[in-house]
């Protein structure tokens, strides 16, 4: 061994010798050739498991480089990467043609690369297939660096994942084509909520040392944005091998230009994706020479050696290795019962409840039964047990320890045992062990035991319920995350329905899960389990699953928002609201701050009717063209018809061998259209349900059907993800035309009322209008700009439009785009409202006939039918942010300008609005005994309305440039304010006297009334300024920060002042002598501001012990600590100014948003 590698492990030997288990370290070794067994019996011997780590570590001091590697590699495999990462320096050069190790011709590259990309080990009994591993490694070379896909596609059992790792274990094929690494993944049958949890768990592991985010992607759209740039940007050249695909839209999640190798059973699943194919058939059985090497291997014969039952063995296996290595596994046991399992196979029938056209059960029930029978007694129970497992998950071994109430030792030594019989599989990529079935294995034992189940189920829950409080789980513990995502499941199938509801409905519960793993898969489980959880209270389960799908953007975010507060947030009669009000008067009474949002009764739930006809998520609903009957599709590949006023279903049809993406009613409703992933177009009768027409010109799946408005000469128009659009004459059997010009996907498509317009939504951020008559494009809007706000990153950030709508006048548009709706003018391109109330991504809109009503359909399995009056009311009127606020006793006074530029007075708790006056305001002020109210304009001109008698008073002096700050002082003789010219300006308006304060050298960004003729103002020039308004002069000068002070305010001992600036920080300072206190909100480790961007305002409390401050959201600081109390996440953001009461108990702002909030504290 080199002085080199042999320092390093000296160097390191006490750090591993007290962390290694030696067992399945030998085994990598002993398979590597590196080790004997007789060595391993050395090891074994030894009394403590430090003892066997010290005397390995000995007898690899006396090997060679490659014994370094292999224990290297080892390290790797098993999980101890802080410890490999010691021994990394220490790694010998050794080159790919001495590299590769005695047995199975590897070099210590490729076993790095494989052992940190998670690609299982060979198999204990492993029977090379030269041919189909070469005809992989053949088209993974095709691929050449760019962007494609690699099929292994065949029967459940043929050996297709073995065949994936084997392809990939060639040091020039990881050299040549793919330097960049190889990660894999195990998929298996999922639904959306399962794919998000695989997604999260790849991208954390492709950014471990998390330089992207800290934050895991909450939904399947952000996961795959987040891995298209891991794999462009950190892993560029990689492979992805994709295990166990069943369905195609999976597939979609990792279309984003990787180069991918997938095994399944189903050959067809790419016809969903872009990109160039390959595919590779895996032959339906091993064929017997195949099958005889085999066993020859398992019992350690010669294959010309094993006795002629063997052969009737194989022909019995029906050439499935799943099947032949469960019978070697017991011959291996019991060499001399060759006879015996023959007879059993032969003799034994077994009738199952499910058949399979690609995979012969009977089999795999003959194996496993002769398997399971020959177990010990004493250990045959525990594999009835596994039972509950669910297929592709893998259980750490504590799970199993809690469930049979032992010791870990005592645990792995019985799964071994079912390792050993080929009856159960173990995941050694981690220190701690993970063990799963084969999918088949699993049909076979729930089957089986399907009698038991619903107490097996219960078993697990009782001894979980001895060990753990579900809500008190750490995630250092191994078992943490299997509890936390399969506790509901297991409770579901033990028919614990109280304990069910008690868990789901439970405020520790959602803050504790989606702390670990984000909101997505609870989301999903109100969802699966909803059949139980209506059974308690089906408004309960509303109000949960909305409280975490409308705060999903935060529940996902570090450091992890307050979810009492968040709860305190909900309508008072959600049953989130009542969890959240009693925890947080629990804990008020300790001292912590929370608040209430005290007039939120104003925001009212607009949707009409919520019904769910689908088994998945729905992609379209549309009215007929008498508003009387709704049609919708889905994911689960059918049509269905329903009444729009109750609900009551009409028809429902298998419509398309895949997801069927849009449907449409003609104008005369004698038909309906479908379009699918199949790239099929339908079309139905529209009463009967019977098929009229079959279309099948587009060469990718169709995602929109649209008919004319007219009935004369009916025409439907598609739109595919090949980017093109086709319009169809119903009495043709070909296209009529073909529309090109978008570079992405059409997604949706609609004919103007006037049908003499089509417009297309596409994935490139466009919408379109094209002229039906000569089909050449007419218009393009560039969508993409009305979504996209300061905070995200614009390069990155792929604005996807999902459908529109036009409005009978056809000058307005629906448009939705994630979980929003936006109503916009064409001609004007503004925004006329939005509404929100989905759970989930907005698939489709439709506005009814008469455009009273408009439907939308979502992920959340949800259609919602809202009125567009209701919802157009409710958005016209938005106040802007230049608010004035008085406080007086129990009465909160909001002076406010609405985006029409009217002021409004508001009375904060009863909600009460007088209109004032109609003027172009900039800014408004209210007098402390509410006698007056003062505006300022872009003019630079101020104004006095006295509220009795309607009165206005002008300034004489106007500012030069747009007034944007305005106070009268505390006896409404005197009128102070700023502009953009610099100045401020102190005016006497009953005097006429003015006093001019000149000194910033740039504009002044706001000022504040201090107590004895005293004024705080601050600029952008950086500093801040105490002025004596009667005088004029400068008391003191501060120089803050290098930028823009965006907000001050002095403590009320006027001992100390804080300050806020453009760069993201707040600063608590000494008065009198200048010396910096506290730095309030340092950059986090994320880089984005504490704040969520600029600290805009600041206030002190009356003690001076409390500071609030206003950025993104609002937060409250304790001024000794400088740590946070408490934070309100408003609806938008970008907050400029915080109103504070002077007992410092009520707070008032205004968002972005234009909504109104009156915070009170929780007393």
């Amino acid at each position: 061994m080199d002085a080199k590698a042999r320092n390093c492990l000296l160097q390191h030997r006490e750090a591993l010798e007290k962390d290694i288990k030696t067992s399945y370290i030998m085994d990598h070794m002993i398979s590597d050739g590196f080790l004997t067994i007789s060595e391993e019996e050395k090891v074994r011997n030894e009394p403590t498991q430090q003892q066997r780590a010290a005397m390995l570590i000995k007898m690899i001091l006396k090997k060679d480089n490659d014994s370094y590697i292999s224990f290297y590699n080892a390290l790797l495999h098993e999980g101890y990467k802080d410890l490999a990462a010691l021994l990394h320096d220490g790694i010998p050069v050794v080159s790919s043609s001495s590299g590769k190790d005695s047995v199975s011709g590897i070099t210590s590259y490729v076993r790095t690369v494989l052992c940190e990309g998670g690609v299982p080990q060979r198999p204990v009994v492993f029977v090379t297939r030269k041919k189909l591993v070469n005809a992989i490694q053949q088209k993974l070379s095709k691929l050449k660096g760019e962007p494609g896909w690699v099929t292994i596609h065949g029967m459940a059992g043929c050996g297709k994942s073995v065949l994936a790792a084997e392809a990939v274990r060639d040091h020039s094929l990881l050299e040549d084509c793919f330097p960049g690494g190889v990660h894999w993944v195990s998929v298996g049958k999922q639904d959306k909520s399962g794919l998000l949890m695989k997604l999260q768990n790849l991208c954390t592991r492709l950014d471990q040392d998390e330089s992207f985010s800290q934050r895991l992607p909450l939904n399947i759209e952000e996961a795959k944005d987040r891995l298209r740039i891991l794999m462009l940007r950190k892993h560029p050249r990689s492979l992805l091998i994709l295990d166990d695909v069943w369905d195609s839209w999976v597939l979609k999640a990792f279309d984003n230009q990787c180069q991918i190798l997938l095994t399944t059973r189903d050959k067809s699943v790419t016809d969903s994706v872009m990109g160039p194919k390959y595919v590779v058939p895996v032959e339906s059985s091993l064929g017997k020479e195949k099958g005889l090497e085999i066993l020859s291997l398992f019992v350690n014969m010669k294959k010309a050696d094993l006795p002629e039952q063997a052969h009737s063995i194989i022909k019995e296996c029906k050439g499935s290795p799943l099947v032949v290595s469960l019978i070697g596994a017991l011959l291996r046991d019991f060499p001399n019962r060759w006879e015996y399992y023959l007879k059993q196979l032969q003799n034994k029938q077994f009738k199952r409840i499910r058949k399979s056209s690609s995979y012969d059960y009977e089999a795999l029930d003959e194996a496993m039964s002769i398997s399971v029978e020959m177990l010990r007694e004493d250990i045959k129970y525990y594999y009835t047990d596994l039972s509950i497992l669910q297929k592709d998950v893998k259980v750490p071994t504590k799970v199993l320890c809690i469930l049979w109430d032992m010791e870990t030792e005592e645990v792995e030594d019985i799964l071994q045992e079912f390792v050993n019989k080929s009856l159960l599989f173990c995941d050694r990529n981690g220190k701690s062990f993970r063990y799963y079935l084969h999918d088949l294995q699993v049909d076979f034992l729930t089957e089986k035991n399907c009698s038991q189940l619903q107490d097996l189920h219960k078993k697990i829950i009782t001894q979980f319920q001895r060990y753990h409080q579900p809500h008190t789980l750490s995630p250092d513990q191994e078992d943490c995350m299997y509890w936390y995502n399969f506790l509901a499941y297991h409770m579901a199938s033990a028919k614990m329905h109280k304990e069910l509801c008690a868990l789901m409905f439970s405020l520790d519960w959602i803050k504790a899960k989606t702390e670990l793993v984000g909101p997505a898969h609870l989301i999903h489980e109100f969802v699966e389990y909803r059949h139980i959880l209506d059974e308690k209270d089906c408004a309960v389960c509303e109000n949960f699953q909305e409280f975490l799908s409308l705060n999903g953007h935060l529940l996902g975010r570090q450091p992890f928002p307050n979810i009492v507060q968040l709860g305190l947030c909900e309508p008072e009669t959600s049953e989130v609201y009542q969890q959240a009000k009693l925890q947080a008067k629990q804990e008020v009474d300790n001292g912590m701050l929370y608040l209430e949002w005290i007039n939120k009764k104003n925001i009212t739930n607009l949707s009409r009717l919520v019904v769910r006809p689908h088994t998945d998520a729905v992609y379209h609903a549309c009215f007929s063209e008498d508003g009387q009957r709704i049609a919708s599709c889905g994911a689960d590949k059918t049509l269905q018809v329903f009444k729009a006023e109750t609900g009551e279903k009409l028809l429902e049809i298998k419509a398309h061998e895949d997801e069927v993406l849009c449907c449409a009613f003609s104008t005369d409703d004698r038909f309906i259209a479908t379009c699918s992933v199949d790239k099929k177009v339908k079309i139905w009768n529209a009463v009967t349900g019977e098929l009229v027409h079959t279309y099948d010109e587009h060469s990718e799946q169709v995602n929109c059907c649209h008919f004319t408005n007219s009935s004369h000469h009916l025409l439907l128009a598609t739109g595919s993800s090949d980017c093109f659009l086709k319009l169809w004459d119903l009495n043709q059997k070909e296209c009529r035309n073909t529309m090109f010009g978008h570079t992405n996907s059409v997604n949706h498509c609609r004919f103007s009322p006037d049908d003499k317009l089509l417009a297309s939504c596409s994935a490139d951020g466009t919408l379109k209008l094209w002229d039906v008559t000569s089909a050449n494009e007419r218009k393009s809007f560039n969508v993409k700009q009305f979504f996209l706000n300061s905070e995200d990153p614009q390069e990155d950030m792929e604005v996807i439009v999902k459908c529109c709508s036009w409005f009978a006048d056809g000058a307005r548009i629906m448009v939705a785009a994630k979980n929003k709706i936006f109503l916009w003018n064409i001609d004007s391109c503004s925004k006329v409202a939005d509404c929100r109330g989905h759970l989930s991504w907005v698939h489709g809109v439709k506005f009814s006939p008469d455009g009273s009503s408009f439907l939308t359909s979502s992920d959340d399995q949800t259609i919602r039918l809202w009125e567009t009056k209701k919802v157009c009311k409710n958005s016209a009127i938005m106040l802007k942010q230049e608010v004035d606020v008085v406080f007086q006793e129990n009465e909160v006074m909001v002076l406010a300008v609405d985006h029409i530029r009217r002021l409004q007075l508001i009375n904060g708790k009863t909600g009460q609005i007088d209109y004032l006056t109609e003027a172009q305001v900039s800014c408004c002020c209210l007098s402390p005994h509410l006698q007056y109210i003062a505006f300022g304009d872009e003019n630079g001109t101020i104004e006095i309305l006295e509220l009795v008698n309607n009165r206005i008073f002008q300034s004489r002096i106007r500012h030069k440039k747009t007034v944007w700050h305005i106070q009268f002082t505390a006896d409404e003789k005197t009128l102070i304010s700023s502009s953009d010219d610099s100045a401020i300006q102190v005016w006497n308006w009953q005097l006429e006297e003015y006093v001019f304060l000149q000194a910033h050298q740039e504009t002044v960004k706001d000022f504040r009334l201090l107590k004895n003729s005293r004024l705080l103002s601050w600029s952008f020039d950086g500093t801040v300024k105490v002025w004596n308004i009667i005088t004029g002069k400068i008391e003191k000068d501060f120089v803050c920060h290098q930028g823009t002070v965006l907000s001050c305010d002095i403590s009320h001992d006027a001992t100390k002042f804080s300050s806020t600036s453009a760069d993201k920080t707040a600063k608590i300072w000494n008065v009198s002598n200048g010396e910096l206190l506290h730095l309030c909100a340092p950059l986090s480790e994320e880089g984005a501001a504490t704040h969520g961007g600029w600290v805009t305002d600041l206030c002190f409390s009356p003690d001076g012990k409390m500071l609030i401050s206003a950025g993104g959201y609002i937060k409250w600081w304790n001024v000794v600590t400088g740590e946070s109390s408490q934070t309100f996440y408003t609806n938008g953001t970008n907050l400029k100014k915080i109103h504070v009461s002077p007992d410092f108990k009520t707070y008032v702002t205004v968002d972005n948003l234009g909504i109104l909030y009156i915070l009170q504290t929780l007393e």
